[in-house]
């Protein structure tokens, strides 16, 4: 009895070094990848921006802003920084999308300032989306109304109104795919904007915005705060404002950073065989197989003759997944069913009390 427990003790002792072996080494690996984000202060030139309390100018702030984000960036070997613009120039935004896509880059993160007739203060983070009110659509329609200031708009833009809804709609469509890392990146900026930097939360926002559609990897245009409020306009405008909302976006995107390493990792970790099941209680995997605007029917016609998909809204999105299992090996031999069926991007989220967690964080706590 006692030479049978001890056996298999020492399984379970050698499956948990051969598997945090992996991670570990994996886990240098991924973190020697070098990333490409790209920094886009809004505005400039003959466009300021806003302009807000004592004649601050958003164009001055954003770049300033801009180009610390940046420096603390290029601290890291294996963060690349391209800047859109590195002082007071006008660029057009479909220029700006075209730098981001001709570098390849990872990242987009474009910074602005808001601004209202009242003393409306706070941060909020966007990403690219149907406007789910009037009130989104008319941030976004600010943002936007800057192509009229460019030559030839109509040409670049194939006729994009700012001033239509039916235009902001259906700019959104081609960049869905990255939505759930945008959203991702929107939801750890925000939080550092509003717990390290005590900002108010309004939240993390999805409306029409062209300068994100223009480019074809995760991105989000950050509205730091309102200029035309006394104190958060001022505050804005000092030097010591300005590298505090840069170190705490910088925080936000190296955080994203490293959890799109570690899941690198853990996708690399489930091409891996390891035979015994491996239950994690109180966790919930499923494969996402993909996301959209489109209501889709879960029938198995649909999702290449994939059974029990699942449709979660979120937002004015879905997002469609197959499984609901503890065994984390059956939830790896689901992902390589989905991707050997065409899903190539299908990658496996975690559950714990019905709240999302990270893959990473499921694995570790067990």
């Amino acid at each position: 009895m006692f030479h049978k427990f001890n056996t298999k003790t020492n399984v379970i002792r050698l499956f948990v070094f051969f598997f945090f072996s992996i991670l570990i080494n994996l886990t240098s690996f991924a973190q020697n990848k070098t990333f490409t984000v790209v920094l886009d202060a809004g505005h400039g030139g003959h466009d300021p921006g806003k302009v807000g309390y004592k004649k601050y100018k958003e164009k001055d702030i954003a770049l300033n802003v801009t180009l610390a984000v940046g420096k603390i960036l290029e601290a890291n070997d294996n963060i690349e920084v391209i800047y859109t613009r590195k002082k007071d120039v006008f660029v057009d935004l479909w220029v700006r999308g075209q730098i981001a896509n001709k570098a390849d880059a990872d990242l987009f993160v474009s910074i602005h300032c808001n601004a209202h007739n009242s003393q409306a203060y706070g941060a909020e983070t966007w990403v690219l989306g149907v406007h789910a009110n009037k009130q989104n659509f008319e941030v976004a329609k600010k943002e936007n109304e800057v192509v009229l200031l460019e030559s030839n708009y109509k040409e670049n833009y194939k006729g994009f109104d700012p001033n239509s809804p039916e235009s902001v709609i259906g700019i959104t469509l081609m960049q869905e795919e990255y939505l759930d890392q945008s959203l991702q990146l929107a939801s750890i900026i925000q939080n550092n904007l509003t717990s390290d930097l005590k900002r108010k939360n309004r939240g993390v926002k999805q409306a029409g915005f062209i300068v994100l559609h223009q480019t074809y990897m995760p991105s989000v245009l950050i509205e730091t705060g309102f200029i035309t409020n006394k104190s958060e306009g001022t505050y804005l405008n000092s030097k010591q404002g300005q590298d505090k909302f840069a170190k705490t976006i910088a925080s936000g995107i190296k955080k994203y950073l490293n959890e799109v390493s570690l899941n690198t990792v853990i996708d690399d970790i489930s091409n891996t065989t390891i035979d015994e099941a491996k239950i994690y209680e109180g966790v919930i995997f499923k494969v996402q197989l993909a996301s959209g605007s489109r209501k889709l029917e879960t029938k198995s016609y649909n999702f290449k003759g994939l059974n029990d998909v699942e449709r979660v809204k979120v937002g004015n999105f879905y997002k469609y997944y197959i499984g609901k299992t503890s065994d984390f090996n059956k939830i790896k031999n689901l992902q390589k069913q989905a991707k050997d069926l065409g899903y190539t991007s299908a990658f496996i989220v975690a559950f714990k009390n019905g709240e999302k967690i990270s893959v990473t964080e499921a694995i570790k706590t067990h």
